[in-house]
């Protein structure tokens, strides 16, 4: 199958609605082509930018007065009419601000994976994707001191099926931090390790957050010692929890 071939299914593919089988042969075939992986990561930063634009409008105030307005009561309506209509309205605007709220949260821990997703797939897409190339623990780690505001450990590995390639600068909410590849059975997966007191919307995230279940990846991702941590990428969501356990334990 040619290239043109595989990109007609791109976008069926990033939005994970191919069969199982399908989607294998897919992340093969992007792993190892140049041309289709950097055309799924423009693909992928589209999908965000559209996302995160139709989620830009906010009702003003204006509009808001209109609305009280046209729902008032009149004066010659009853005060029990009133009092029910005014307790209505309380109801619909406590309703809303919980509901925009949710949205708001939500929406921001959406782009928040989104943005995670970008940078695991610029670094598949990359022709240098460690800036570190090294599979020792000790010599990956002194590399990021002084390059970013705080320090992590990294998991042993010895007598586990994973291996580290390196590592790199990351990016995040404008948030310096680590990005470290791993490999497992020939899947790359996606440490990325950030200082969360530094990030937006922090508080919402919770503990042991998944992924979206339309993600075309696996991710995991928690809170511990100050640190965000995510670990993302196409292999199997087992291996995604073991390697995420690793690094719990090296905290």
């Amino acid at each position: 199958m040619d290239c043109d071939s595989w990109k007609a299914e791109l976008d069926t593919y990033l939005d994970g609605e191919l069969p199982e089988e399908a989607m294998r042969a897919f992340d093969a075939h992007v792993r190892r082509c140049p041309s289709c992986s950097a055309d799924a990561l423009t693909r992928v930063q589209v999908k965000r930018a559209i996302q995160v634009a139709g989620k830009r409008f906010t009702p003003s105030a204006d509009f808001r007065r209109r609305i009280q307005k046209s729902i008032a009561p009149s004066p010659q309506r009853s005060f029990g009419l009133r009092w029910t209509l005014a307790a209505a309205t309380a109801v619909v605007l406590v309703v809303g601000w919980l509901a925009a709220s949710y949205m708001v949260s939500r929406s921001g821990r959406d782009q928040i994976y989104s943005e995670i997703a970008d940078l695991h797939v610029a670094t598949l897409a990359s022709s240098s994707p460690v800036d570190v190339v090294s599979t020792d623990r000790h010599t990956v780690k002194p590399w990021f001191q002084g390059r970013i505001p705080f320090a992590f450990n990294l998991p042993e590995l010895q007598n586990t099926e994973f291996s580290l390639l390196g590592g790199r600068m990351a990016y995040l909410d404008q948030t310096p931090g680590a990005h470290l590849i791993y490999d497992v059975r020939k899947h790359h997966i996606s440490v990325l390790v950030f200082q969360e007191r530094s990030m937006k919307l922090s508080a919402s995230w919770g503990e042991n957050v998944l992924s979206p279940k339309n993600s075309p990846f696996n991710m995991e991702t928690w809170s511990q010692s100050g640190l965000r941590y995510f670990v993302i990428g196409d292999a199997n969501a087992t291996d995604i929890d073991n390697l995420a356990k690793l690094f719990k334990a090296a905290s």
